[in-house]
């Protein structure tokens, strides 16, 4: 077994190596392209910025208004264009998304989307006005992944009028329900090849309260009791009796801690599980404020950490190794028919002034070299294919 420093001067090696062949040879148009990405958190200062803020008011130990965190971003890279406009906080992602084309945009939304004053007794409350919600049409999303730490942060009534407006926009849910049959319910994307069935699951390991849980006759998220063989065969099952022939099937989970890189076992071990027993395709995991490695495992992307995407952390100092201003969009392309990944490709981009911009070759170079440090232990490789294009392999 490889010590930590071996594994580090393995991975400096591996990031010099030119690109894997892909896994299929699956022609162009039999493809199917996923956009996914960590944690989007459009409440609080990002909030604030937009047209339609909500009460600034927050209930946090150190800080009482959304506006210091505004504030706090200013004073460490400029100040923001206040308000901005509905596709501002996106930036550069706008442009990627419209030259990779995927075939469905699924994110981790992290925020209620509510008008409700009455706030979960947490400590930390992400809300967005509803009149915001079109800073998520405006980068066209098809489906919010809700089985989270923050959608119920205004309460039962916060969910349900979050998944109500979004359901107005005609943005599709998965993960949380006005009870238990509609949290654990698919939200099927459909594409040119067929459809693409999303299921979102959350583990008290990321801080959900248990007492989330969606129920027959209350609001809630589809929360796992554990990570354990008899509860990855309950999903399982559930989801194979949910797809049909030719259904691409994405898992989209939040698990474990804010910070650090190493994977549980308990967490391999499920994923692994519903990838053997042919239930899920893609396992998006997020939870983890920077990207964790990724494992591609029998042909099937495993992203354990995706790594938040979008907040109001700018300026506030602590885990600073971690480069948590590094976000990373992720383009999974599978196979149409096998359901195998062909490609796996990565932008990274780097939020400032709350804004998505294109990270520079030296930012490029850091989050490659992590990612293939931790790779090296998931058997993966990560490869400069292009200047802001990684791309991930099976080493």
């Amino acid at each position: 077994m490889l010590d930590r420093r071996q594994w580090m001067m393995a991975a400096g090696a591996a990031t010099l190596a030119t690109a894997a062949p892909v896994l299929t040879g699956a022609r162009k148009n039999d493809r199917v392209t996923l956009f996914l990405c960590g944690d989007v958190m459009t409440g609080r200062g990002i909030d604030q910025v937009m047209p339609h803020p909500s009460d600034p008011r927050i209930f946090e130990s150190y800080l009482k208004s959304a506006r210091d965190y505004v504030s706090l971003a200013e004073r460490e890279n400029g100040p923001i264009p206040k308000p901005v406009g509905y596709d501002y906080i996106w930036g550069a992602a706008i442009g990627e998304l419209e030259r990779r084309r995927p075939d469905a945009r699924i994110i981790n939304l992290e925020t209620s989307i509510t008008k409700e004053d009455d706030p979960e007794p947490k400590g930390i409350n992400y809300r967005m006005n509803p009149e915001n919600v079109r800073c998520l049409t405006a980068a066209r999303i098809d489906c919010c992944v809700l089985a989270n730490n923050h959608v119920l942060d205004w309460g039962r009534a916060g969910c349900v009028d979050t998944l109500e407006t979004l359901h107005g926009v005609g943005i599709a849910t998965a993960g949380a329900g006005r009870n238990a049959s509609e949290a654990a319910s698919p939200a099927p994307l459909s594409t040119r090849h067929g459809q693409i069935l999303v299921f979102g699951v959350a583990s008290r390991t990321s801080g959900v309260p248990t007492s989330w849980a969606a129920t027959d006759s209350r609001p809630g998220v589809e929360l796992l009791p554990d990570l354990s063989e008899q509860t990855a065969d309950r999903i399982g099952g559930r989801i194979r009796a949910a797809r049909k022939d030719g259904d691409i099937v994405v898992l989209s989970v939040h698990w474990g801690g804010n910070w650090g890189y190493e994977i549980p076992a308990d967490q391999r071990t499920f994923a692994h599980r519903l990838i053997d027993s042919e239930a899920v395709d893609v396992i998006h995991g997020h939870s983890s404020h920077h990207p964790k490695g990724i494992e591609i495992y029998k042909g099937k992307p495993i992203l354990y950490g995706c790594g938040d995407f979008i907040n109001d952390y700018e300026g506030i100092g602590g885990y600073e190794t971690y480069r948590g201003d590094l976000a990373l969009m992720y383009f999974p392309t599978l196979d149409a028919t096998t359901r195998k990944l062909v490609q796996l490709d990565l932008t990274p981009l780097r939020m400032k002034r709350f804004q998505l911009h294109r990270a520079s070759d030296e930012d490029t170079k850091w989050i490659r070299d992590a990612l293939a440090r931790e790779g090296l232990l998931l058997g993966s490789t990560v490869s400069l294919v292009e200047r802001g294009t990684l791309r991930v392999s099976a080493s």
